[in-house]
């Protein structure tokens, strides 16, 4: 999840420790190489293909025991990952790893399972802001870091003004109450929030559909992994590919127990919506997804990316942008058989 996403719902006290979750398979314990994927934030259906690779067995078949350890208020995983402490990292955007390059740390994004980044701007119906362009006349409730980043992008491509936003403190209650504005949120659950709490269905506009192209919930490890153990990277890569596919078009009930175990806050509603908007903004499964599998990404697409942050002021320009990513475990067309046979398509 981002920095931009505290639904009030995940409120969910760690007791001052990661929790963690491993669930044990059928090839013995001392055959299979441990690991470690640190998410960002509490389990949700936004992290579904993990816990459905987890649920089924896919780690195991390529030699992996894998724990997932949930991020949360008071864990820093990305701390965690950076001393080597767990092996994969849940990233949100690619904001951090252009950060990460910039500090010469040796860290890599290896797949990108979301293709579009589910961060929203959401408004009230009938009222006139009935369209993205419409929304620069509108106030605005934005959190410190969505002013930091993506609004700094809607500022430069779009032309809103800093002097629309109001601070945004993950209370949906001002929006709600004022017809005339708009807010920030995640795809798959303020406007589930908004619904329940304010009884109106909000227009939704994914900023991904009007050019922040970022890919998201990119997995990310340290270059020393990959150098080491390239052959778990690659597992973990195409275990959890396969996990999405399972998830979004098979049978997601055995990652969902394990989610809900993990995050006893978490609904049976709330998951639905999430999945039900995964798939029909095309999260995990569009654009070049489509044709080399959940995963995909490109040279082009993260220049473009880098280069609307940097005319933004958002990232710093200069940084070696090949030292951020790879391509080495990804566009190999893993899954794609696995989703017709799920799809019949």
């Amino acid at each position: 999840m981002t920095a931009t996403k505290v639904p009030e719902r995940l409120i969910l006290s760690l007791a001052g420790a990661a929790l963690t979750l491993a669930v044990a398979g059928p090839a013995a314990a001392q055959d299979l190489a441990e690991v470690t994927f640190g998410t960002n934030w509490l389990p949700q259906a936004e992290h579904g293909g993990y816990y459905q690779a987890l649920a089924d067995g896919t780690y195991e078949e390529c030699g992996l025991k894998v724990t997932i350890q949930p991020g949360g208020p008071q864990v820093n995983n990305r701390a965690l990952l950076m001393a080597e402490r767990i092996d994969f990292l849940m990233g949100g955007n690619l904001l951090l790893a252009f950060s990460a390059a910039e500090q010469k740390i040796p860290l890599k994004v290896v797949a990108a399972h979301f293709q579009k980044e589910p961060q929203i701007i959401m408004s009230h119906p009938g009222v006139g802001f009935d369209t993205f362009e419409s929304l620069t006349g509108a106030k605005l409730f934005i959190g410190d870091l969505g002013f930091q980043s993506f609004y700094r992008w809607m500022i430069d491509e779009y032309g809103f003004k800093a002097e629309q936003r109001q601070p945004y403190t993950f209370n949906p209650a001002p929006f709600i109450a004022d017809k005339m504005s708009g807010q920030q949120g995640y795809l798959t659950s303020e406007p589930f929030a908004v619904a329940r709490e304010g009884g109106f269905e909000p227009n939704i506009f994914l900023l991904a559909d009007y050019g922040f192209n970022s890919y998201s919930t990119t997995v990310e490890t340290m270059q020393s992994t990959i150098d080491a153990h390239p052959e778990r990277v690659a597992c973990f890569v195409d275990a959890s590919t396969k996990g999405w596919y399972t998830y979004l078009y098979g049978d997601p009930s055995k990652a969902n127990a394990l989610i809900k175990e993990a995050n006893p806050d978490m609904t049976d509603e709330q998951i639905a919506f999430s999945i039900e908007k995964m798939k029909e903004y095309g999260i995990v499964d569009s654009g070049e997804a489509l044709e080399v599998g959940i995963g995909a990404m490109t040279d082009e697409r993260i220049t473009s990316f880098y280069e609307k942050m940097v005319s933004a002021g958002v990232a710093p320009a200069g940084i070696d942008l090949a030292s951020t990513y790879t391509l080495e475990f990804v566009n190999k067309g893993v899954g794609l058989d696995l989703k017709k046979e799920l799809t019949g398509q």
